[in-house]
């Protein structure tokens, strides 16, 4: 937070113009996501009321308890040719709200319209989906601000950078999905574009940013062909895909396309760092040997070779938390649930480990080679 308040006291005149000019696209946009409706096909309601009808409690198998509560819902038709009538909607929802939630009034969602009621005086339906396009707005907003307040224009072209990563993502999927592409082929073309479009609008055209490219790229490459090694030898014995059992592509296939974009960020972050501090230490003393270069940049790497591992380490097992406990609460043993939900996700973060641990010496020497082609044009 003090942070965030020296920051907004360091702003000039030039960056208090970009942050009016944010300002006012974010109203515009908030503005057009709380009348959009007609943009969409499918019909949207505005709860006007509602009313709890019933509300029993339940208990499973394993003497799991929960409560049912069914409510009565009166909304308002926002879009479609029913517009500005009203409708009847019946949700059920549980304490735990794993596949449902209790709606209150002001609320959008999205509904389905009975096709017997369209004939009657009252329409009635039931709710298929909540409309929540402002409130992601809103925190995308808040994001963006933050971003721009601590990083200036580095935030800014961050979130920029974010913005494409997520497209190029949806797209190459949509790819996938519909030509049935390879898709270890579409995701390693789009590793190489993340890496590059990240690193160039963050950092800019220069060696330090060329070489956390190549030490990123090498670094990920050299981690997945060892994990691919691994899982060869070993016959993937002790993976466990129950958690692709719907999808109708390789399973082995898609987990390894999934770890280029697993090892990506975390890779990306190490490269990024040793090469910052190799020609960090090179700008302040040109006369500094390469043995102390690589002397401090060896130094570097083990003070967050520990730390990013962990976060890599507890950023895929935090996701396996619900279904552990699903596990353990419909009476699985302890081994069992720990093999059935682990196994992929230790499998990943021990793929993107050594990823790290890789790119230090790879983004060390990469960045000490630009270096030394520096220090020859002087």
């Amino acid at each position: 937070m003090k942070r965030l308040i020296l920051a907004i006291k360091q702003i000039n005149r030039k960056q208090w113009w970009m942050i009016g000019i944010l300002t006012i696209c974010c109203i515009a946009s908030l503005i057009f996501v709380s009348h959009n409706y007609s943009f969409y096909d499918r019909p949207i309601a505005k709860v006007t009321n509602t009313k709890v009808i019933k509300s029993t409690k339940v208990t499973d198998d394993y003497h799991n308890e929960d409560k049912k509560t069914t409510q009565k819902i009166q909304a308002v038709l926002k879009n479609t040719d029913y517009r500005g009538q009203e409708i009847t909607l019946k949700n059920t929802y549980t304490i735990a709200k794993a596949y449902d939630q209790a709606y209150q009034r002001g609320d959008e969602v999205f509904v389905h319209i009975d096709k017997d009621s369209l004939s009657e005086s009252q329409l009635t339906g039931d709710i298929k989906d909540v409309k929540r396009d402002q409130s992601i707005l809103i925190f995308a907003w808040i994001f963006l601000f933050v971003l721009y307040f601590i990083g200036k224009r580095q935030g800014l072209f961050a979130f920029i950078s974010l913005a494409v990563n997520v497209i190029l993502l949806t797209y190459a999927i949509e790819i996938n999905v519909q030509t049935n592409a390879n898709l270890l082929l579409l995701m390693g073309i789009v590793a190489v574009l993340f890496t590059v479009t990240s690193l160039l609008l963050v950092n800019g055209f220069n060696e330090k940013t060329y070489a956390a490219i190549v030490a990123t790229l090498l670094g990920t490459l050299a981690s997945l062909l060892i994990t691919w090694l691994v899982m060869y030898f070993t016959k993937e014995n002790g993976l466990h895909y129950e958690e692709m059992q719907f999808l109708t592509r390789p399973y082995k296939l898609v987990f390894i396309a999934g770890l280029f974009i697993g090892a990506i960020g975390a890779v990306m972050d190490v490269a990024i760092t040793m090469s910052s501090s190799i020609f960090e230490l090179w700008e302040k003393d040109h006369h500094i040997s390469i043995q102390a270069l690589k002397q401090s940049g060896l130094d570097i790497g083990r003070d967050i070779m520990g730390t990013m591992t962990s976060i890599l380490f507890f950023a895929y097992i935090s996701g396996t938390i619900p279904m552990l406990i699903l596990y353990l609460k419909n009476g699985s043993p302890l081994p069992f649930t720990l093999s059935m939900n682990l196994s992929l996700e230790l499998a990943r973060a021990l793929s993107g480990g050594l990823g790290i641990v890789l790119t230090i010496p790879i983004g060390l020497y990469i960045s000490i080679f630009f270096v030394r082609r520096k220090k020859a044009k002087l």
